[in-house]
């Protein structure tokens, strides 16, 4: 046997040493070290209206880079619409969150995982909250601005339309005024220069009412108000640049304190645009701002011909329905139902057409037709019409120097004491083509006087070739679904 002498040993106890230390520092190259764990911090807590979406933006921070995210969602949905960046230290992650239908808390929880499979999440806490449906009009409208379908809008004082602004109202918008009189009385006044869109459809009609009426978008008929029930709210007023005929070439319209310099009408433009008013209703205004003083339901002051009016019902206005003070706009397919005061009334030389229209029920005359009030004159022309007197005190009240053609109207439901009073002698005007029910013991001439008569012919209820063509007002009035007119 081979001796081996101490410093052999000494020097093979010496290799081994340094061979444990090589394997001992290879081991640790193998081993990669540990990194912190990803840190996730959510936004702050939003509200968000039921069925709408929003981004919220998670931050993260991952040492050993970002590798995957996933999100959870509670009373609503959510998806990843930015990931973070694979590998990356440092970044976010955009989730889109759509809350459901019902109001409550809400939440969105983030998770990240980073590439040594550690995690973290945050979550961002959310109320859901039912969609607003009802906002208050306090105060002038001077930008731009729209009322959204299915929506209701309460006028809690007069407001202006203002110069150079358009207000646009969506179709089955409801439009309330507050109760009040004097300078408090509700009314939206569209200014001269500014512009009214209000195109309501057949399907969904705009309609303007007081507050007390519990109609909301979507309906028709008043669930709580009868269609006799007026002055609990002002109306609607439309000012525009086109010719008067008064003592200025601009006068302030009647029912707005002079104060309030938006009320000024009157111009040298005939072709003014103040927009479009289509398929709309107006209901149960007339509020009194003084005595002896009170606002139509539709009033035109100045309105160019540009402006577009068709299909407009006005119902229970303490005043007058529609009133005209000069201007040169046309009105197709009207009806007014229970007014306090007349239906129609035309002043300041209006130089337009009322076309296809009905009256029923007026509180004084069914029309009152008034001349020229300054130097300017025009004509203005009334036809296809069909007129329900019933408790009327008048047909048809002229003066002296009216001015106007009227065609193609039919009167029914006629009482002892209304009458066609006189033909104008100042200007020429033709009267043609009227027919009428006269009730049984009477004659065309106990109802149609100053020579009216030659132009009016008795029919038997309901054999009228003449009047409105109903069927332009079906379905979207309420005087149409309540029955109140027939052929």
């Amino acid at each position: 046997m081979k001796k081996f002498s101490l410093k052999m040993i000494a020097m093979l106890m010496m290799s081994l040493l340094v061979g444990a230390t090589i394997i001992s520092c290879d081991d640790d190259d193998d081993d990669d070290p540990v990194l912190a764990a990803p840190t996730v911090t959510a936004p702050e807590s939003q509200e968000i209206v039921t069925g709408e979406s929003l981004d919220l933006t998670f931050d993260f921070v991952a040492p050993a880079g970002f590798k995957s995210s996933a999100v959870t969602a509670a009373n609503g949905t959510a998806v990843i619409k930015t990931d973070g960046v694979n590998g990356a230290t440092s970044g976010n992650v955009v989730v889109t969150f759509t809350a459901g239908e019902q109001p409550g808390a809400g939440s969105v929880l983030v998770t990240i995982s980073d590439l040594q499979n550690q995690s973290d999440d945050a979550t961002s806490v959310l109320t859901v909250v039912g969609e607003q449906t009802t906002f208050e009009i306090n105060a002038n409208i001077t930008e731009n601005t729209t009322w959204e379908t299915g929506k209701v809008y309460v006028l809690k004082t007069r407001v202006a339309v203002t110069a150079g602004t358009t207000l646009t109202i969506q179709p089955g918008v409801v439009v309330k005024g507050e109760a009040g009189t004097g300078a408090n009385a509700s009314a939206l006044l569209i200014a001269r220069g500014a512009q009214l869109m209000a195109e309501g459809t057949a399907e969904a009609p705009i309609i303007f009412t007081s507050i007390a009426d519990e109609i909301m978008p979507g309906e028709i008929v008043s669930p709580n108000l009868d269609p006799d029930l007026n002055g609990l709210w002002g109306g609607l007023i439309i000012l525009g640049n086109a010719p008067i005929s008064a003592d200025a070439a601009s006068v302030q319209i009647e029912g707005i304190p002079p104060s309030d310099q938006n009320g000024l009408y009157g111009g040298d433009n005939a072709a003014d645009n103040s927009g479009v008013i289509r398929y709309v209703s107006i209901r149960h205004g007339g509020a009194n701002i003084g005595e002896g003083n009170e606002i139509n339901g539709l009033t035109l002051g100045g309105v160019g011909s540009e402006t577009v009016i068709e299909y407009v019902e006005v119902i229970a206005n303490q005043d007058d329905g529609i009133e005209w003070f000069g201007g040169t706009v046309n009105v197709h397919h009207a009806i007014v139902w229970n007014s306090g005061d007349d239906a129609i009334d035309t002043d300041q030389s209006w130089g337009g057409t009322l076309d296809n229209f009905v009256v029923i029920n007026p509180g004084d005359e069914c029309f009152e037709l008034d001349g020229p009030e300054g130097e300017m004159v025009a004509k203005h022309t009334i036809m296809n019409g069909s007129v329900y007197a019933l408790d009327a005190d008048g047909l048809v009240d002229n003066d002296d120097n009216s001015n106007l053609d009227m065609s193609k109207v039919y009167f029914r439901d006629l009482k002892e004491g209304q009458d066609f009073d006189q033909i104008p002698t100042v200007y020429t005007c033709v009267f043609e083509n009227l027919q009428a029910t006269i009730p049984d013991g009477f004659a065309v001439t106990d109802f149609f006087k100053g020579g009216s008569d030659a132009f009016t012919t008795n029919v038997g209820l309901g054999e009228n070739t003449v009047g409105a063509d109903l069927s332009k007002f079906q379905n979207w009035t309420w005087s149409s679904v309540s029955g109140q007119i027939s052929k």
